[in-house]
């Protein structure tokens, strides 16, 4: 997308009462600390979660660039820790490491960072770092928050030891239950506790058959080739996230609503996370709800085309959410930037 789209969206989702955006890391996106960095001037108060890949820069200067977007946001940093990828999207960058030790990189390079955030020289010797005196100019305030996500063993072992909040992909609530208790059984054997969110896509319009009606037009603009295309890419996939996200399907579409307003139907072809939440305001508020009672307090939501499904969800779905009481006012009283109803 353009800049100036970018703008639009970022601009929009502050008018609207979103916390915070993400910006995506991969060869297939913009560059997202320059990117967030061109957007934060032009908001005021939307908070960004910056995703970066540990394994192309030192932790050190990871901090050093996180406190320094602290300060010039003004504590609207967040960031986001991504190990897990394709081997073929990692050899773009030059990585060829297994999965198990970029984790095991990863836990280090968490330890690092935190470290030089401490406020004093940091000191560490391990098997991939080795730092003497690592520190920020200053410590950022406040101290940007380490979301981080991952599906396999080894993934969830790094989250429950070093991370503040563990993303998982959307899958059905059982599922979703069964994978923060494991996580947090893990982070509490360490004396920690944590917090969770979920990733979705969403199709929210005021009633259920416009919503449904979205997501057919979606399905028919797949071809049978180009979803056999990605059957074959997911049954190779090495990333379990993936895996599971292919599995809540099989490539059945008749079973592609896995549970109610749970429509798995994006991920027939999109890699990442292929589950929308769709249909009226309130039945997609109440599937927050659902979710948000397993102990999820943190909701990444995006939507084709992105601007326009800010709307719908925003002007729609989250007045249902701050009535109910789990979202705060807008700033000013309600907010009418726009609107497609």
């Amino acid at each position: 997308p353009s800049h100036d789209y970018l703008a639009q969206v970022a601009t929009a989702c502050e008018n609207l009462g979103f916390d915070a955006l993400l910006t995506p890391c991969g060869t297939g996106c913009e560059d997202a600390w320059l990117a967030t960095s061109s957007i934060i001037p032009l908001t005021s108060r939307i908070k960004f979660l910056v995703a970066f890949r540990p394994a192309l820069l030192t932790p050190t200067l990871a901090a050093q660039m996180a406190s320094t977007m602290q300060r010039m946001s003004n504590g609207r940093c967040l960031v986001n820790i991504v190990t897990g990828a394709e081997q073929s999207e990692l050899l773009r960058f030059g990585v060829s490491e297994d999965k198990e030790t970029r984790y095991e990189r990863t836990g280090e390079f968490i330890k690092v960072m935190r470290g030089a955030w401490s406020g004093e020289p940091f000191t560490f010797k391990g098997k991939f770092f080795e730092v003497e005196n690592a520190t920020t100019r200053e410590i950022p305030n406040p101290v940007p928050p380490i979301y981080f996500g991952g599906a396999s063993d080894a993934a969830e072992n790094v989250a429950a030891e070093n991370v503040d909040l563990y993303l998982s992909w959307g899958e059905t609530p059982e599922a979703i239950k069964e994978r923060h208790e494991r996580v947090a059984a893990k982070a509490a054997e360490h004396g920690r506790t944590m917090r969770f969110g979920i990733r979705f896509h969403t199709i929210a319009r005021p009633t259920s058959e416009e919503a449904w009606s979205v997501a057919n037009g979606i399905l028919s603009s797949m071809s049978p080739d180009a979803i056999a295309i990605a059957r074959e890419d997911f049954l190779k996939t090495q990333s379990v996230g993936q895996r599971r996200q292919f599995d809540l399907h099989g490539g059945d579409l008749d079973k592609l609503e896995i549970h109610p307003n749970v429509w798995a139907g994006i991920g027939l072809v999109r890699g990442g996370v292929g589950t929308a939440l769709v249909g009226s305001y309130e039945e997609v508020a109440d599937r927050i709800v659902e979710y948000h009672n397993l102990g999820i307090d943190a909701f990444i939501m995006s939507g084709y085309p992105h601007l326009e499904e800010a709307y719908w969800f925003g002007e729609g779905v989250m007045p249902i959410l701050r009535e109910r009481g789990y979202l705060p006012a807008l700033e000013g009283g309600p907010t009418k930037v726009f609107s497609f109803r």
